[in-house]
This record gives C-alpha cells, sequence and structure tokens, in this order.
C-alpha cells in the first residue's frame, strides 16, 4: 500500500511537466509571425516590376504598406513613393505624351501615378530653353549682325525656372480644385503626373526653334503646343463629370497653348 500510493504523486509529476512546457511555447509560436509583418510589411506580388511599387494595389498588405509610407504632408519620406519608378515605366510614358489622340494616359497612371517625370521633365525643359534660347538670340542677331558677339543671359535661367515650376505646380492644383469642387473623383498626384509629362515634347521641339527661320520656329510651337494642349485635354476628360465637362477642357487647352506661345516669346524671340 505504501508503494502504490508514494508512486502516484510521481506519476502525476511527470505527466503535469509536458503540460506545462507546452503552455510555455503556446504564447511563443503566436508572437513571432507577427512581429515579423512589422518588420518586413509583405511586398512579394509577382506581378510588380523591379524597383517599382505598386500604389493601387486592392489588397490588404498594400494597402497597409501604403498607409505607413505616409509620413505626412511636409515630410519628403511620404512621397518617395511617387519617385521609385524604373527606366520602361518612365519611357513608356515619355512615348505616350507624344501620341495626344490616343487619349489612354490617364488609364495608364490610373493605379500608379508618379512624380519623377514632373521633376525630371520640368527641370530639364527649364536648362534646355534658357540655354538653347540664348543661342537662338545669338544666331538671329549674328544673321542681322556679322559683328554680334556671343553673351549669355542670366535671367533666361530665372524666368524659365519660375514660369516651369509655377506652371507645372499651381496649374494642376488649380484644377484638383475646381473638380473637387465639381465633385469630380480627381487626384492631385495624377494631375501632377499628367501635366508634368505634357512639357516633354517641348523639350524636344526647343532644339528645332534653334533654326533662325522665324516662320519655321512659330510652325513649330504651334505644332508642339497643340500636340500638348490636346494630350492634357483629351486625358482630362475621363476625371471630368458630364456637366462642365467642355469649358473645363477648352480652359486647358488654352493654357497649354498659351505657354507654348510664352516659349516661343520670351526666349526664342
Amino acid at each position: 500500500m505504501d508503494e502504490s500510493f508514494s508512486s502516484l504523486p510521481t506519476s502525476h509529476l511527470l505527466g503535469s511537466v509536458p503540460a506545462v512546457v507546452s503552455e510555455e511555447k503556446t504564447p511563443t509560436k503566436q508572437e513571432v509571425p507577427g512581429a515579423n509583418l512589422q518588420i518586413f510589411p509583405p511586398n512579394n506580388s509577382a506581378s510588380r516590376g523591379p524597383g517599382y511599387q505598386t500604389l493601387g494595389g486592392t489588397s490588404d498588405g498594400d494597402a497597409q504598406q501604403s498607409t505607413n509610407n505616409w509620413k505626412g504632408v511636409f515630410s519628403i519620406s511620404s512621397y518617395t513613393q511617387y519617385f521609385n519608378v524604373d527606366t520602361d515605366l518612365v519611357l513608356n510614358r515619355l512615348i505616350s505624351s507624344l501620341y495626344p489622340m490616343s487619349g489612354d494616359f490617364s488609364s495608364k497612371i490610373e493605379a500608379n501615378p508618379d512624380l519623377y517625370g514632373l521633376v525630371w521633365i520640368s527641370t530639364t525643359l527649364i536648362f534646355v530653353i534658357a540655354s538653347l534660347g540664348n543661342c537662338a538670340t545669338y544666331l538671329m542677331n549674328r544673321r542681322s549682325d556679322h559683328s554680334a558677339s556671343w553673351a549669355f543671359d542670366v535671367s533666361y535661367v530665372n524666368v524659365a525656372a519660375c514660369s516651369i515650376y509655377g506652371y507645372a505646380l499651381i496649374v494642376p492644383l488649380a484644377y484638383y480644385f475646381l473638380l473637387q469642387y465639381l465633385r469630380s473623383n480627381a487626384s492631385l498626384i495624377r494631375f501632377w503626373c499628367l501635366w508634368g509629362y505634357s512639357l516633354f515634347i517641348f523639350i524636344l521641339s526647343s532644339f528645332l526653334l534653334v533654326i533662325p527661320l522665324e516662320f519655321l520656329r512659330w510652325t513649330i510651337i504651334l505644332i508642339a503646343g497643340s500636340a500638348s494642349a490636346s494630350f492634357v485635354a483629351l486625358n482630362l476628360r475621363s476625371y471630368m463629370p458630364e456637366s462642365g465637362i467642355t469649358a473645363v477642357v477648352i480652359s486647358a487647352f488654352v493654357l497649354q497653348m498659351g505657354l507654348a506661345i510664352f516659349i516661343k516669346m520670351w526666349f526664342f524671340a
């Protein structure tokens, strides 16, 4: 009786040890995945190209990551996601801007607009029209007066920076508030992207404006301005409600043509 009685506590003690161990291991298995998800947000979609992050994903993981990337309006890190683009994507959008009649550019940037084109194209256009404008002025003066000497006008850079940066930032912002008032599904990032790529054709046409033939210059700038204005107007229609679409589209077309004429009159007069 004493031996059987003494064996009972031993068996109960041995049987309770695995239970205690299993209870201690259970919380550890539940906490590890949570910690890993916070440190490494899931971003393993196979449909994304290398070096580019899709911003318009509908999955919970993509939405969580997009929210985590936003640090505030005045934080530079909030906008880094709009500059994470690859060369193929930018080239495709540059080529699309040269074919304005297709009107499908807005659908191409619907899920993943970028600000790289806005900054890069605007900055390039500023230095191109400032430098080539000085060159064109010299060639025109040289044509009438062979003793004319070369003189670089630095004010061209200041005027180009204020006008191009101001136009590329303020005009899309104004249309964004206008379409918000008209209860449209407008997006400021997409508008900046649209207007930014619309300036690309002026970079190409600026090289032809150096030719010292006034009639040819006006022909080139009017063709480039019409193409750029059509590109903006046709793609702006996709964000417009049915009411008021004509007036808004025409105003965007006129503003873009006004920019083209301003470039011709000021830098290639």
